[in-house]
């Protein structure tokens, strides 16, 4: 699929103090070349937008890295578990139900893989679930910092071993199994935190941050239970930096879908300097109205997304052979959402663009026949 898209996937390079640079081929800066513009009057320049996030470096993922692969050796050995299997059976099945709810497709991916990787991958789904329903669930109105902050010390007391439910106590086990790190988990809380107080982004650089502490860190989390492939020729880094781009992916395609949606609750995540690029304003949001200057603002920012769902190709086919299948399906399913924004002639403003049951079904089988194969991109 991926020679459909306008921005193929090339690498960053590394510079010696670890931040990441995009090659000078991409669009890595506001440039002043122009999109083809209708030929009149005072016409306006449309700039291509940046995709130069924030490095990796400065969310320190590499420390997150360097701590779970360093722990690999203790899990499982000096912490044993203390809860009745009886008890963690249960656990674990009302985490499998909810994903089986919620992420249906996801959870069908989720059924090739190991029994203990299954179960870890749905604990870490239903945390995720439950921590984003604190500010979008039903009771999202009492909502409060004090909340988030009783919230994040649970989660301090779910990796000390003391579980406040049994939902908590299936991801104690979870950590007690697999070398997980708490400060993605922290980093997602700070993402919730950001959404009780800002709902304005004034450049891309603020809106990938975002997506990294609600999105990118969900990557962070699944690489340990996952795992990478014993045959893998790429890097332990690349691949944890690959998890991270289809997270911010993943949020992007949730942001250019849901715009009219959040736009009724007063919510604009698209950056402000960009669409003023384009001569729009949140004023152009609310009044939900899909002009030409908003089409050629949607292909931009759908062009970015693809961009990084590029990028986290390489890393699906590095994880292990059976963990696959649920990543491809993500990648897939999320691609075909930025299909629909286009199939509705970008109006996102109006319409909800979505993936419908049967063609989610019919991924399957494709996502499947990827996750069958490893290609390599060696970090030069």
């Amino acid at each position: 699929m991926s020679s459909t898209f306008s921005l193929a996937p090339k690498p960053y390079i590394r510079e010696s103090n670890g931040n990441l640079l995009a090659p000078k081929s991409m669009l890595t800066t506001i440039r002043a070349e122009v999109i083809t513009a209708p030929k009149q009057r005072n016409t306006r320049i449309f700039p291509e937008l940046s995709i130069q996030g924030i490095p990796v470096a400065d969310l320190h993922v590499q420390e997150i890295v360097q701590r779970q692969s360093k722990s690999i050796a203790k899990v499982g050995t000096s912490r044993k578990s203390q809860f009745d299997p009886s008890f963690l059976e249960e656990a674990y099945q009302r985490c499998r139900n909810i994903c089986a709810e919620y992420a249906k497709t996801f959870y069908l991916g989720t059924l090739l893989m190991t029994e203990e990787r299954q179960k870890a991958i749905w604990a870490i789904y239903v945390w995720c679930r439950r921590t984003d329903e604190l500010v979008d669930g039903p009771n999202s109105a009492h909502m409060n910092s004090e909340v988030l902050d009783r919230w994040e010390e649970r989660l301090e007391d779910i990796f000390e071993g003391r579980p406040y439910d049994m939902l908590d106590a299936a991801l104690t086990h979870t950590v007690l199994s697999f070398p997980l790190d708490i400060k993605p988990f922290r980093d997602m809380i700070e993402g919730m935190r950001m959404d009780t107080r800002k709902c304005r982004y004034q450049n891309f650089q603020e809106l990938y941050l975002y997506c990294y502490y609600v999105a990118g860190t969900v990557g962070l989390m699944s690489v340990p239970v996952m795992g990478i492939a014993p045959d893998s020729l790429n890097s332990t880094q690349s691949t944890y930096d690959a998890a991270l781009y289809l997270g911010i992916g993943n949020q992007l395609t949730n942001i250019l879908r849901d715009v009219g949606e959040d736009a009724a609750r007063g919510r604009v995540y698209l950056p402000q300097d960009e669409l003023a690029q384009f001569g729009l304003c949140d004023n152009d949001v609310f009044a939900r109205k899909v002009t030409d200057q908003w089409r050629k603002f949607m292909k931009e920012q759908i062009s970015r997304a693809r961009f990084y769902f590029n990028l986290a190709e390489e890393g699906a086919s590095q994880l292990d052979k059976d963990s696959r299948w649920p990543v491809w399906s993500s990648l897939l399913i999320y691609r075909n959402i930025l299909d629909a924004i286009e199939e509705n002639d970008y109006d996102n403003l109006t319409k909800r663009a979505y993936v419908g049951r049967a063609k989610k079904l019919l991924m399957l089988p494709m996502a499947y026949t990827k996750s069958l194969h490893t290609h390599s991109l060696i970090s030069q």
